[in-house]
């Protein structure tokens, strides 16, 4: 009996079907009823006003200004370093086994997870550097956190570069850095700014880390200096559903609601500017 390889194709091709649909239904029903029980709570007093009453009315804005301070903060840490870490070990390490493991290790910090993060910058900014509970310590533990992402990705987007373009630079007498500053980072760009978006997506989304760092359980005030605490969109989304009694369901959601825009505006900017660097290629 023969196998009929369409037959096999369209059984293969189901099958992922279904998968997509078991990955994207259920994430399609969360924004459908964050949306539908959030929208209610969202004008602009709940998002420019301070919360009042215990967090059970006012608005939640030191919340969404403390997160951008500091997803800010750790992108700014995170960025330059990982991009000349990157830079450093697909362009001038040698493939050798300690190279191998420092990647392996990369790979793997991804993956650790966010609580670990949370108790080494409360060790290591908290006590032992004695930057207090603030948003620079809780920055710089995001920082470390997203790092691993970042480098990955840039390393994986340099790489991605083609060798021709690189021995055609050298050959016209370029240096070795100018070949990267001018050859291979524009061409790497969009996968960089890959990497930035999923950094900025798990730093804004993250409690752990700031819960021992830097996040402030109520605080109706914005911060002024680094080294003040601050409330965060994630922790105060967990204090206000786990407590704090009596708090409207649609101010929750509402709450949910803001932070997933944040995070969705911050992805769609970064596909724009993505997308103007992609039509620049020339390959």
């Amino acid at each position: 009996m023969t196998r009929n390889p369409y037959r096999t194709e369209k059984i293969a091709f189901f099958f992922l079907f279904l998968a997509t649909l078991l990955i994207v239904v259920p994430v399609g029903l969360i924004v459908v009823i964050i949306i539908q029980k959030g929208l209610p709570a969202i004008n602009w007093q709940f998002i420019s006003d301070m919360p009042r009453n215990g967090m059970r009315s006012g608005g939640i804005f030191p919340a969404i200004a403390g997160t951008v301070y500091l997803v800010l903060g750790a992108v700014i840490f995170a960025l330059p370093i990982g991009v000349l870490a990157a830079i450093y070990l697909s362009e001038y390490a040698r493939e050798n086994l300690l190279t191998r493991i420092i990647k392996l290790a990369i790979v793997n910090l991804a993956g650790v997870p966010s609580v670990v993060y949370g108790l080494f910058g409360l060790a290591l900014f908290v006590v032992f550097f004695k930057f207090g509970a603030s948003i620079l310590s809780g920055s710089l533990t995001l920082g470390i956190m997203i790092l691993p992402i970042i480098i990955t990705a840039s390393r994986e987007a340099m790489e991605s570069v083609p060798q021709t373009f690189r021995e055609v630079s050298l050959s016209l007498g370029a240096s070795k850095w100018q070949t990267i500053r001018h050859i291979v980072l524009p061409n790497a760009i969009p996968g960089i700014i890959t990497g930035t978006i999923l950094g900025i997506g798990r730093a804004a989304g993250e409690t752990a880390p700031i819960l021992f760092t830097v996040a402030a359980f109520y605080l109706p005030r914005l911060p002024k200096s680094i080294f003040d605490q601050v409330m965060a969109l994630p922790y105060h989304l967990y204090v206000i559903s786990t407590q704090v009694p009596n708090v409207e369901e649609k101010i929750r959601y509402g709450t949910a609601l803001v932070l997933l825009a944040m995070v969705l505006i911050t992805n769609l900017a970064a596909i724009v500017i993505r997308y103007k660097f992609r039509k620049k290629k020339k390959w």
